[in-house]
């Protein structure tokens, strides 16, 4: 049996994704972002013209993280969405504890 490679990467802030790119990266339709930002589950802010919309390495994150709440859990994308708010808000509130000099 072969086995794949596993790939890594550093994940640039800089790199800009298109509509099609980020359905491309999560393996799903574009409708299902579409959905997630109409909804105000993916951005904050959505533009009105979602065809020049450009997504950071925050929203992949963010999608892949949904989409995989959403598989493994059989939920709806809105508990998906608070389930990545709460475990962004715990990232943050650990990077804060790091930089205090409290490692947990």
């Amino acid at each position: 049996m072969t086995q794949n490679p596993v790939i890594t990467g550093l994940i640039l802030d800089q790199s800009q994704l298109s509509l099609n790119e980020l359905a491309h990266a999560c393996r799903v339709p574009p409708q299902w972002i579409i959905e997630r930002i109409t909804e105000g589950l993916l951005l904050n802010d959505p533009p009105p013209d979602l065809s020049t919309l450009r997504f950071n390495s925050h929203a992949l994150i963010r999608a892949r993280r949904m989409l995989n709440i959403e598989r493994d859990f059989d939920a709806n994308p809105e508990l998906a969405a608070l389930v990545v708010d709460l475990i962004e808000q715990l990232e943050q509130f650990r990077r804060k504890l790091n930089i205090a000099g409290i490692n947990l």
